[in-house]
C-alpha cells in the first residue's frame, strides 16, 4: 500500500516538473523571438529633446510678479470705498429713519438718501477719464480718496439740531461719494492693465471687483457690532479713506502713461520696476527693451491716427449693436434687484424672516459675494459669456421666486432659514452672471475706436436704471408688498434669460476683429481664432 502511494506521489512530481520545463523553453522561445523582432525594427528617434527650454518672461518671474501685485493691491485699497458706499444705507438706515433719534429721515427721505450716489457715479465716470489722462493714474487715486475722506466726514458730522440741514448734508456726502464710486471704476484696473503682461492680467484686473465685493462685506460687518451709531460707522470709514490715502504714496505711475506724455526717462524707471529690476533710466535688458520699443511704437501710431466723432459712429452696426445689447443687459442687471438687494440687504431679511438676525445674514451675504466673484475669470472662461449669463439669470428667478414662496406657501414656511438660503443664492448666482457680465463685456463688444464715449454711455444708463429701482423700491414694497416685487425680480431675471439666449453673442476665444465683423456683416465665422481671456482683457 505504501508502495502504491510513493509511486503514485512519484509520478506527479515527474509530471509537474515536465510542465515546468515546456513553461521555460516556451519563454525562451518567445524571448527570442521578440529580441529578433526588435533587431528587425528601426532605431526610434525621440523629438523634441533637442529643443531649448522656453524661458520665463523677466515679467511673470516671481520678484515682478510681487511688484506689480503689490501695487496693484496699493491701487485697489481705495475701491473698497465703493462697496462700503452702496452698502451703508443697508447698516444705517434703522437708526437714520427712528423717530427716537432728534433729527430723523421720512420713508422718501430715506429712499434718497440710498439712491443719489447712483445718480452722481456717471459723472465721476465722465470725470476719470479726464483725470486718468490728464494728470495720470496714481492722482487719479489721491483724486478718489480725497473725496472719499470729505463724502465720509460730511456724513459723520451731519447736523444734530436742524432736520434740513441734517438732510441736505446727508444727501451732499451720498452725492460725492457716488462720484468717487465712478472715479473708482476704472483707475486702477487700467494700472493694472499697463503694468502687467498678459498672462498676469486677467487676474490683476479682477482686484476692482473683488475689492468692491470686499468693501460691501466690510461694511456689513462693521455694522453687525455697531447697529447704533451712523456717526462711528463714517468715521471709521473715514479713517479707512486716509489709510488709503496714504497707500497710494509708495504706488509707481505707469510707464504707459507716463511715455505717453514724454516722460521717456522716468518711463524707463517705471518699466524696469515693474519687471523685477532697479529703477534705472536705461534699459539693458533685450526683452525689457523689445517691450518699450513695441509700446513706443503703439503710441506714435495712436497719436497720428484720427478718430472719428461718436455720433457720427452711432449709426455703424457695430456700435449700435452692442450698445443696444449691452443697455439692455444693464436694464435687466438693475430690474432683476441686484443692486437693491445689496443696498436694502437687512430690511429685506428683517421682513422676510425674523428668526435669524438680519445684520449676520447681511455679513454671509457679503462673504458668499466676495468668494463667488474671486473665480469669476475662470468661470467666464471655461463656462463661456452665454451660458454662465442663462445658468445665473435662470437661477435668480427661482432663488427669487422662493423667497416670495416662503411668505405664501406653509410648507416653506417649516424650513428653517429657507429665506436666507435662497437670498445668499440669489445673490451667489448673481454674481456668476448677470451682475458680472455686462461690466465684463464692454471691454469686448464696442470696437476700439468707439470703446472710452460707447461704455460711459452704457454705465451711465445703468446706473439710471440703478437709481430707479433703488428710489421706488421702498415704495414699491409699500404699495403691491414685498412678496409681490420678489415676483417682479423673478420676472425680470427669467426675460433677462431670454434676452441673453436671443440677443447676447458668444464671445469667448474670439477676437475682437471677429466680433466687430460679426456685428458689422451679421454672420458669425464658423472657425472662429483662439483668444485668451488675457488677451481680450488687454484692450
Amino acid at each position: 500500500m505504501r508502495e502504491r502511494i510513493f509511486g503514485h506521489v512519484t509520478d506527479k512530481m515527474d509530471d509537474a516538473i515536465e510542465a515546468e520545463s515546456e513553461q521555460q523553453q516556451q519563454q525562451q522561445l518567445l524571448t527570442k523571438s521578440y529580441g529578433h523582432q526588435r533587431s528587425n525594427e528601426s532605431p526610434q528617434v525621440l523629438s523634441g529633446l533637442n529643443r531649448p527650454i522656453k524661458a520665463t518672461p523677466l515679467g511673470e518671474q516671481s520678484r515682478a510678479v510681487r511688484r506689480q501685485a503689490l501695487m496693484v493691491i496699493l491701487a485697489n485699497i481705495g475701491v473698497l470705498s465703493s462697496g462700503m458706499s452702496l452698502a451703508i444705507p443697508t447698516v444705517t438706515l434703522r437708526q437714520l429713519q427712528s423717530e427716537d433719534e432728534s433729527v430723523h429721515l421720512s420713508e422718501a427721505q430715506a429712499s434718497w438718501f440710498a439712491a443719489i450716489n447712483t445718480l452722481s457715479c456717471p459723472l465721476g465716470g465722465l470725470l476719470s477719464g479726464v483725470l486718468l489722462d490728464r494728470i495720470g493714474r496714481k492722482r487719479t487715486l489721491y483724486v478718489l480718496n480725497v473725496l472719499g475722506i470729505i463724502a465720509w466726514i460730511l456724513l459723520a458730522t451731519a447736523s444734530a439740531t436742524s432736520s434740513v440741514s441734517f438732510y441736505h448734508q446727508l444727501l451732499l456726502s451720498r452725492f460725492i461719494i457716488g462720484i468717487v464710486m465712478g472715479l473708482a471704476s476704472a483707475p486702477a484696473g487700467v494700472y493694472a492693465a499697463e503694468i502687467s503682461l498678459p498672462k498676469l492680467r486677467g487676474i490683476l484686473i479682477l482686484g476692482t471687483s473683488i475689492s468692491v465685493a470686499l468693501g460691501i462685506t466690510v461694511l456689513y460687518s462693521i455694522g453687525y457690532f455697531i447697529r447704533d451709531d451712523f456717526r462711528l460707522i463714517a468715521l471709521i470709514c473715514c479713517g479707512y479713506q486716509i489709510t488709503a490715502l496714504i497707500c497710494v504714496l509708495p504706488l509707481q505711475e505707469s510707464h504707459s502713461w507716463l511715455l505717453s506724455k514724454k516722460r521717456v526717462e522716468d518711463a524707463k524707471k517705471s518699466l524696469n520696476f515693474f519687471r523685477g529690476l532697479d529703477k534705472s533710466p536705461h534699459i539693458t535688458h533685450p526683452e525689457v527693451l523689445e517691450e518699450f520699443n513695441v509700446l513706443q511704437k503703439s503710441l506714435h501710431l495712436r497719436q497720428g491716427e484720427k478718430k472719428p466723432s461718436f455720433l457720427s459712429c452711432v449709426r455703424l452696426p457695430e456700435v449700435y449693436k452692442p450698445l443696444i445689447i449691452l443697455m439692455g443687459l444693464f436694464a435687466f442687471q438693475q430690474l432683476s434687484g441686484i443692486f437693491v438687494v445689496v443696498v436694502y440687504a437687512v430690511q429685506i431679511l428683517s421682513a422676510a424672516d425674523n428668526s435669524i438676525d438680519p445684520f449676520m445674514c447681511a455679513v454671509i451675504i457679503g462673504i458668499a459675494r466676495v468668494l463667488t466673484t474671486c473665480p469669476m475669470g475662470y468661470v467666464l472662461e471655461k463656462w463661456g459669456r452665454r451660458r454662465a449669463g442663462i445658468v445665473s439669470t435662470l437661477g435668480m428667478s427661482f432663488s427669487m421666486l422662493l423667497l416670495a414662496g416662503c411668505s405664501w406657501i406653509k410648507v416653506l414656511q417649516s424650513i428653517p432659514y429657507l429665506s436666507v438660503v435662497a437670498l445668499v443664492s440669489f445673490i451667489v448666482l448673481s454674481t456668476l452672471g448677470l451682475y458680472t457680465l455686462p461690466f465684463f463685456m464692454i471691454s469686448e463688444l464696442f470696437p476700439q475706436k468707439v470703446r472710452g464715449p460707447a461704455s460711459g454711455l452704457t454705465v451711465a444708463v445703468g446706473m439710471f436704471f440703478a437709481f430707479l429701482c433703488i428710489k421706488l423700491y421702498p415704495e414699491m414694497a409699500a404699495l403691491i408688498g414685498m412678496d409681490s416685487t420678489f415676483v417682479f425680480f423673478s420676472i425680470m431675471s427669467f426675460l433677462a434669460t431670454l434676452f441673453i439666449y436671443w440677443m447676447l453673442p458668444e464671445t469667448r476665444r474670439r477676437t475682437l476683429l471677429e466680433i466687430e465683423e460679426q456685428f458689422r456683416s451679421g454672420k458669425r465665422q464658423t472657425t472662429p481664432t483662439e483668444v485668451e481671456l488675457q488677451n481680450v482683457l488687454a484692450h
